[in-house]
């Protein structure tokens, strides 16, 4: 008898349903989200034939938390299945619309009973990769909040501040340079930086950390401070004063947030044994490096096919095709961190490898727009991580870009 199990999870509960294989309900059970809730469940489960030999599938609504990460050390097959992919398959069962917790942990179970094979179990990755992937999302988490917080600084400061955005608009970094933030925490207003003496501004600029053109420096931001602007009144620029400050340690804080969760993930990426192979390409880094390995993990079971990883990064278009219409579009439905970080591994490409700007080259003279020969780039490029991955080989200039009748890496762009 086949049997498998769903599991609704709640926040502090969870229901458990087990069906066979004539969809029959051979057993529920509402448990905790504790370790006694987590024994009551592998109880039932026992109950109904499950087996180190020969475990239960489960499939839930989530892939993370204390419960999966448990039963995936139980070494089972977890399935998780999307909440909207479920909606769709209860509408299969009852038209009524209703909906219940039971339900939904029956509907959970009986889409391993007839779909199992079209839904992917959770990937078998090390415990050095799931470490990695918990601080390089933490650490892009972290970019993008620090990005919030620069342009929640920098819309307040066009609103009386305009010398500290002109003083440092030639900045790679702007606000984000170390500078600028070192300025901004001693003259959060116009009046203030008027009267910020030499003495002040070099201290500040030493302090942040520039060793060269100090002076220089210091008559140019002097300068532009003191140039004749328009000012909100008195009492409202001292306000809005206060709120750049607060606003600056909030950005102070997602800075070093993202300093240090950077050199820790960097740190454990070099103990994997594929970070040499993936740092061997070009445009990848030791950070970005640690992204595409924490999204895509080690278990080679995974992605079998090249093309396979590829439409989960988004990477690889999609033909909808309907009588004499037929389109072919990217997708939208994608790994949304593994897409972002191809972008800039693709970008990066462009300068690290001859082969690939060619390539880039060629696709926008077939009529490509920008970011579509980017997107290209990085679904072949991604192709030849899969195929060194596979094999265990280092990235070749020459094989990858200047020999393409070469029949494996052809079978893998």
């Amino acid at each position: 008898m086949h049997v498998t199990c769903g599991i609704d999870w709640a926040e502090d509960h969870h229901d458990v349903a087990v069906v066979d294989s004539d969809a029959r309900l051979l057993g529920k059970l509402r448990i905790s989200d504790d370790a006694a809730g987590f024994q009551d469940l592998l109880r039932l489960l026992a109950e109904h034939g499950d087996s180190p030999d020969d475990p239960i599938p489960i499939a839930i609504e989530t892939s993370r938390g204390l419960l999966v990460a448990c039963l995936r050390a139980s070494g089972r097959k977890v399935y998780a299945i999307n909440p909207m992919a479920v909606a769709r398959y209860r509408d299969r069962h009852v038209v009524s619309r209703k909906k219940s917790d039971h339900q939904d942990a029956v509907v959970l179970a009986n889409i391993l009973r007839t779909d199992a094979e079209l839904h992917r179990p959770l990937p078998g990755d090390s415990d050095l990769v799931k470490a990695i992937a918990v601080l390089a999302r933490a650490q892009q988490d972290a970019v993008w909040d620090r990005t919030r917080a620069h342009n929640r600084l920098r819309s307040h400061l066009r609103e009386y501040h305009p010398a500290i955005l002109e003083a440092f608009a030639g900045k790679r970094e702007r606000l984000l340079s170390r500078e600028a933030r070192a300025i901004l925490a001693i003259a959060p207003t116009p009046a203030q930086a008027v009267r910020l003496t030499r003495s002040r501004i070099k201290a500040a600029v030493t302090r942040a950390g520039r060793q060269r053109r100090i002076d220089a420096e210091t008559d140019r931001l002097r300068e532009v401070f003191r140039q004749n602007r328009l000012h909100q009144p008195t009492l409202v620029e001292q306000a809005m004063g206060r709120q750049t400050l607060a606003l600056l340690a909030q950005l102070e804080a997602a800075c070093q947030a993202c300093d240090d969760l950077a050199r820790d993930t960097e740190e454990l990426f070099l103990q994997h044994p594929d970070a040499e192979i993936i740092t061997s390409f070009p445009g990848l880094a030791v950070l970005t490096g640690a992204r595409i390995l924490a999204e895509i993990g080690d278990d080679r079971t995974r992605f079998c096919q090249a093309q396979n990883l590829k439409a989960y990064a988004g990477s690889a278009p999609v033909t909808r095709e309907s009588g004499k219409s037929r389109r072919v579009i990217h997708r939208r439905i994608k790994n949304s961190r593994l897409a972002a970080t191809g972008r800039h591994w693709a970008f990066a490409a462009l300068t690290a490898s001859p082969g690939a700007h060619a390539h880039c080259n060629r696709r926008r003279d077939t009529g490509d727009r920008y970011h579509a020969a980017l997107r290209d780039l990085f679904n072949r490029m991604l192709g030849q991580l899969h195929h060194c991955l596979t094999h265990h080989q280092m990235f070749d200039e020459a094989a990858a870009f200047g020999h393409p009748e070469s029949p494996a890496l052809a079978a893998a762009a």
